[in-house]
Order: C-alpha cells, then sequence, then structure tokens
C-alpha cells in the first residue's frame, strides 16, 4: 500500500498491516497529535471489523503513539511539554552511551557509510526536498546506533525517536531552526573518525539541545477528515 491511502473493498488487510499504516501515517505528520481515531470510520476505510480496528489502536496505545481515554475513544498521542523534553532528555543520555560504544571500534568502513549517508542528506536539502533530508536525518541517529553493536541501547533509542514526531508537531513550529542540524552530523562523524569522545558527545549534546530547548506549547490547528488526513502525502519528519 502506497503513502497515499484510498479504500479499496478487494483488498483484505491484516491487523499488523493496519497497524503499520496508522502508525506510518502518524509518523509522516499525516495524522497530527490529538487527532480522533474513530473505530468506525477506520473499519470502513480498511474494510475490516471493528473488533480488528480496537486491537490495533490498543497496541499503538502500548507503544504510547495514541491514547486511549475511557467513554471519549482514541487520538493521536499529545505529549505534554514535559515529556517532549524528558523525551529529548534520554535521547542526549541515550546517545551519548551510543557514542561511547562506537568510538572505540569505528573502523574506515563504518565512517565511509556515515559519510555516504551524510552525503544524501545533503543533495537532498540542495534540491529543496526537506522530507527526504530529514528523513535521512533521522536514519542517521539509527545507524549510529546500529554501528555501535548493542541492541539493548538501539532497541530503546528506536522506541524514543519514533515518538520525537508528535513532541515536534505538538509544540514547536515549522521554522527551518527546528530541524536536525546537518552540519553537525557531520561534525559528529569527524570526532569519531579521530576516536575522540569527548567533542563527538559534545556536538551530540548540543545537537539535541537545539530541538529540546525550542519544545512549548503551541495552538492546535483545525482537524481535517480522517480519511483525507490518511490519504495526504507525507510531511518531512523531524529527527
Amino acid at each position: 500500500m502506497s503513502a497515499q491511502f484510498e479504500k479499496n473493498d478487494k483488498i483484505k488487510f491484516s491487523e499488523d498491516e493496519v497497524l503499520r499504516q496508522i502508525e506510518q501515517a502518524i509518523l509522516d505528520h499525516r495524522l497530527a497529535p490529538g487527532t480522533k481515531l474513530k473505530e468506525v470510520q477506520l473499519a470502513d476505510l480498511f474494510g475490516v471489523k471493528r473488533g480488528m480496528i480496537r486491537k490495533v489502536l490498543t497496541r499503538l496505545a502500548h507503544s504510547r503513539l495514541v491514547d486511549q481515554m475511557p467513554n471519549r475513544g482514541a487520538t493521536v498521542a499529545r505529549p505534554s511539554v514535559k515529556e517532549g523534553q524528558d523525551l529529548f532528555a534520554t535521547r542526549r543520555v541515550i546517545e551519548s552511551a551510543v557514542l561511547q560504544n562506537l568510538v572505540t571500534h569505528i573502523d574506515h568502513r563504518g565512517i565511509a557509510h556515515l559519510r555516504k549517508m551524510l552525503r544524501r542528506e545533503q543533495k537532498a536539502y540542495q534540491r529543496g526536498d526537506s522530507a527526504t533530508a530529514l528523513t535521512l536525518s533521522v536514519d542517521f541517529h539509527r545507524e549510529l546506533a546500529a554501528l555501535a553493536g548493542n541492541s539493548v541501547l538501539e532497541e530503546y533509542l528506536h522506541d524514543i525517536i519514533r515518538r520525537t514526531p508528535l513532541v515536534i508537531l505538538t509544540h514547536l513550529g515549522d521554522d527551518e531552526q527546528n530541524r536536525c542540524r546537518n552540519q553537525e552530523h557531520e561534525a559528529i562523524i569527524d570526532a569519531l573518525e579521530k576516536h575522540d569522545l569527548k567533542t563527538a558527545t559534545r556536538v551530540m549534546q548540543q545537537h539535541l539541545l537545539h530541538i529540546e530547548s525550542k519544545i512549548q506549547h503551541k495552538p492546535e490547528k483545525p482537524q481535517a477528515d480522517l480519511a483525507t488526513l490518511l490519504r495526504r502525502q507525507p510531511e518531512a519528519v523531524q529527527a
């Protein structure tokens, strides 16, 4: 199924497929924080029973991408300012630990791989494709954790990063200054190549504090129809 969701009664969706599509719509910023996720409408859109939708929403609530309230149904999670700040503070701790694991054993192949990712990110910015650039920016942070070789750190970071877009959408504006800064990724790679943990950690801390410091209450935007939101092309994902 493409990013542009369209109802098709002939397609039979599994529970995992429904979950994946709703989750991706949240992570792609098509479903904004606070969007009501109505079981009847979702069941109709996907051509499945309400019981399956209920299970999917419960699973999304477990991963904290959805809020479920008794007698009020489910909505896309709307993190508080405190939760957003806590997420970035936790990212600073985890990503510093990632660098500590990575700096001692990263080799020329790993550095070359990271620089290749950086070039792709830079080219996307240069051609004005911010959506692709910012997706690659998120991938950069995930790849650092993968290269570090600690599966537990990687799992924790993945869980936090996938919730980061909700914080960005809820509390930050669309200003480019709220985005992950490409030049700091380059500085991190340079420090890793020199096995300079102190510099790599300092840049990473500044990198994440730049966004964390901007988290503040932001007025809610009017919501479009749920079906329209699911069909909409994905917007840029923040790092």
